[in-house]
């Protein structure tokens, strides 16, 4: 019973820290990159559906990315996603082709986005936390019912607090690598 508890609070922090990843790459860096579009959605035929279902995207070279629709028509409608999606960018069409320019980030929009990518990283860090709580009340419900000891309760707790380090460690490291990653120019 513990390990199932355990078990299941260390796959719910691993898929936290994986959320965390995806998350990030939607964060620009200097660099181009087709992760950038992922959420964007775009209008298709009347239901809101994400440009990578309806168009290839691709990184030209380092600042700029290419996006080929299926379909010819729809150049207009991922042209305005792309623009109403609020991530700073001014595609322009060349017949069946959109080039997404990406503008140099200033000094101080680097500061800005390191922000947003701390703020995510300690709601990740929150996430793990309310995981351990979570087990830990788990734990002291056997304790209540009498199904555990108090020593294989403190084991566990002792266990889960191993795991909520260890990945609050790879957490502050995801951010790292991140931060390290958007202020060189």
């Amino acid at each position: 019973m513990i390990n199932e508890i355990v078990e299941d609070a260390e796959s719910r922090m691993l898929k936290s820290v994986e959320s965390l990843k995806t998350e990030l790459t939607k964060i620009r860096t200097g660099r181009a990159h087709p992760s950038l579009l992922d959420h964007v959605m775009v209008d298709y035929y009347g239901s809101m559906t994400p440009i990578k279902q309806i168009a290839s995207v691709v990184a030209e070279d380092s600042r700029s990315l290419a996006v080929t629709p299926w379909e010819k028509p729809m150049v207009a409608a991922i042209e305005k996603a792309i623009m109403t999606a609020n991530l700073g960018l001014n595609p322009a069409s060349q017949g069946t082709v959109i080039r997404v320019p990406m503008p140099a980030l200033t000094e101080e929009r680097r500061r800005d986005l390191v922000k947003v990518v701390k703020a995510e990283g300690e709601g990740t860090k929150v996430a793990v936390r309310n995981i351990r709580r979570d087990a830990n009340g788990d734990f002291k419900d056997l304790l209540k019912e009498k199904e555990i000891s108090e020593d294989e309760n403190r084991k566990a707790e002792e266990t889960i607090q191993k795991l909520t380090d260890k990945y609050v460690a790879d957490i502050d490291n995801v951010l790292e690598a991140k931060e390290k990653e958007m202020m060189e120019i």
